[in-house]
């Protein structure tokens, strides 16, 4: 698969993420139902994602380690409260904005990264996959059974 192909898919991905909070309030989003989370916490925290694995593929890019020295991904639960405490007050609305911004800013980095570091297996194909499609796939049918089990 090629880069542009799995970025088709994220797109595809990302737009039935979309769908999955299309219609709901402001309000809605930010009832508490998943943990200590709301809808908007969870895109606050797939934005956070994006954001960290923009600078990820800004440093492949240019011929560095993904990850800064120091830094460990391998307990992501306090990286995850950091994403949805630093959006505990923006407006759901503003939420989705950011939301679609930090996509945005992710494939563009991605696009930075040599073709051949998304074959499978490597870093790149990695990172669209765990922080994008699968993040997405992940998220997704905990939002509709809320909302099903809701009437919303």
């Amino acid at each position: 698969m090629t880069r542009d192909e799995i970025l088709k898919t994220l797109d595809t991905e990302f737009d039935a993420l979309l769908k999955t909070v299309d219609g709901l309030s402001d309000e809605q989003m930010t009832i508490v139902w998943f943990g200590d989370w709301g809808v908007r916490d969870i895109l606050a925290h797939i934005a956070g994602w994006h954001r960290e694995m923009t600078s990820a593929f800004e440093r492949i890019a240019r011929g560095e380690r993904p990850v800064p020295e120091g830094v460990d991904y391998s307990n992501a639960d306090p990286i995850n409260a950091r994403f949805a405490e630093a959006a505990r007050n923006t407006p759901a609305s503003a939420m989705l904005a950011e939301l679609k911004a930090s996509k945005e800013a992710f494939v563009a980095a991605a696009r930075t990264v040599p073709e051949d570091r998304f074959e499978e297996g490597k870093t790149a194909y990695r990172i669209l996959h765990t922080t994008g499609i699968d993040h997405y796939r992940e998220h997704m049918p905990p939002i509709q059974q809320w909302r099903q089990r809701e009437g919303m």
